[in-house]
């Protein structure tokens, strides 16, 4: 299902709502929200961010779990001209505080179980913010239904452009602050394009789909996912947040046969207790990626579940996926089982040295991506977006190579990036705060081999003279300073870390202990 006169979120909204006004658009605990449903919400939301004065690209953020709220605000920037900045909603009030600082919000939508923290946050920036609670007490979507009442549910005058800034999201940077990526309206579109030009359907819609979304919205997987589902116009399955047990009952409930998650979810919906292979009946294709998956677990879902498997690989940067290992080369025992996959057809990969310069088939170095879903910039950071889009390529600070028939192998991170079940941590943000503990002198965070997650964050620690510290200590300390997530959850302690002439941890040689029995230093 191509709808190529679709370039923008605002001209998906409107199509799907003329021309299919009552098939179901997205489903979440029971709820079902028609795509003419979706239209006049989402506009009556748009209307309502005009008459607050926000327009010109004003930045809207949204903290909450998934929701069809959620969805209705997205479509409702992408009407008004304004960006939408997801929060991730496991973060702390400090973290918080940086997006919405950063971002320069002037409107907040918060669900209730995060209205403290998101008023905290907002208490102490130098500009207001005006913050809006999505659910009321007296029903779901209550708050945000009393909000936009009273505003017009016709469409606004004006369309998007496919360059226009559409989204806003947060990612782990080098100085430990997360750096704000813009994505346009194309970031969307591009993928879908390729593939229709290219004869090839490695991430196909067809008539009657109905899409699992795994993967959050505040992550770029989940929101391109899910906008995807959308410009195709089948029904979207949103999960509040992800449980291998719901989300076995809603494939087996609701007929999914599409679906999209990281390899954690993957293995979630294989090992829950009672779970038969005939629960996936329904499944005619799952994409996975946000982190490289093991060959054993790859192997059971193919013998298993019985469908279709598609591999996406990208960043925040590339808009999400700009490499796919298409369901052809997922064949137990094939060379090509371990690689990331190919670029879609008028994307382009390339391996750089140290020095810039292309590598040959085989070589490891820098995997560069070429792709029109790149982002836009990183908000405020013009040296940071130089550094990493260079004359229309992403520099992705993966290791990799290319074989000979164009696929790409991820070998290593150059950046120090740790990735547990597809969320990124970057060691300096962790560091940062462990360091501010009395005890400790010294840390260096690196991510080691998990079976479950992917990775896990370790931290190896070297105390000051004569002080102690416990691991719960340390990880108590940690709690309400960082994310959950992003806390280690073994600790190392050593005398020293070791360092270069220049000072820099040699993170390397604190992996290899853990890394070097592996076949890639990523898992």
């Amino acid at each position: 299902m191509y709808y190529p006169n679709l370039r923008t979120l605002d001209a998906t909204a409107a199509h799907h709502a003329e021309h299919r006004p009552s098939h179901p658009a997205v489903r979440c605990e029971g709820r079902t929200v028609t795509y003419g449903e979706l239209h006049r919400r989402s506009n009556r939301l748009a209307h309502g961010l005009r008459a607050a004065g926000l327009s010109g690209r004003a930045r809207v953020a949204y903290l909450g779990k998934e929701s069809e709220h959620y969805y209705e605000v997205l479509f409702a920037c992408a009407k008004s001209g304004t960006v939408i900045v997801p929060i991730n909603w496991r973060l702390t009030v400090s973290e918080v505080d940086h997006i919405l600082r950063d971002s320069g919000t002037e409107l907040l939508f918060v669900e209730r179980e995060f209205q403290a923290i998101g008023e905290k946050a907002a208490a102490s920036l130098p500009h207001p913010v005006t913050i809006v609670t999505v659910d009321g007490a007296d029903g779901a979507g209550a708050g945000i239904g009393r909000w936009a009442a009273g505003h017009p549910d016709d469409d606004l005058p004006g369309t998007a452009e496919e360059d226009d800034p559409v989204a806003q999201l947060y990612t782990s940077g080098t100085t430990g602050l997360p750096k704000g990526v813009v994505l346009a309206h194309r970031s969307f579109f591009k993928v879908r394009d390729a593939q229709a030009a290219g004869g090839v359907e490695w991430i196909d819609w067809r008539e009657g789909d109905v899409s699992l979304i795994g993967i959050p919205g505040f992550h770029v997987g989940g929101l391109w996912w899910a906008t995807q589902g959308f410009n195709a116009g089948i029904t979207n399955v949103s999960m509040r947040m992800f449980h291998g047990a719901d989300a076995l009952r809603l494939v087996r409930d609701l007929g999914v046969t599409t679906a999209c998650v990281v390899p954690s979810m993957l293995q979630m919906l294989l090992s829950e207790r009672g779970a038969r292979d005939e629960d996936f009946a329904t499944l005619r294709k799952v994409v996975y990626g946000g982190s490289p998956i093991s060959e054993r677990l790859l192997e059971e879902a193919i013998e298993r579940v019985g469908c279709d498997f598609a591999q996406i690989y990208g960043l925040t940067e590339t808009g999400n996926t700009a490499v796919c290992l298409p369901p052809h080369e997922h064949v137990v025992g094939g060379a090509r089982m371990q690689a990331a996959g190919r670029p879609y057809p008028g994307f382009e990969l390339k391996i750089v040295d140290g020095d810039g310069e292309r590598l040959p088939d085989g070589a490891i170095g820098e995997v560069c991506v070429r792709t029109p879903s790149h982002m836009i910039e990183y908000w405020g950071l013009p040296e940071a977006t130089a550094k990493t889009l260079v004359d229309g390529w992403i520099m992705t600070g993966d290791a990799g190579y290319l074989d000979d028939g164009g696929y790409l192998f991820v070998c290593d991170r150059i950046k120090d990036t740790i990735i547990v079940a597809g969320e990124n941590v970057y060691p300096a943000e962790v560091e940062n705060v462990l360091t501010r503990h009395e005890a400790v002198a010294d840390a260096a965070v690196i991510g080691v081999p998990d079976e479950q997650w992917g990775e896990s964050v370790t931290a190896c620690v070297s105390l000051r003279p004569g002080a102690a510290a416990t691991p719960r200590e340390l990880m108590m300390f940690m709690k309400g300073r960082i994310a959950d997530f992003k806390i280690p959850v073994r600790y190392e302690f050593v005398e020293t870390l070791p360092r270069n002439p220049s000072g820099k941890i040699l993170r390397r040689e604190l992996r290899d202990t853990f890394w070097r029995d592996r076949k890639r230093n990523v898992n």
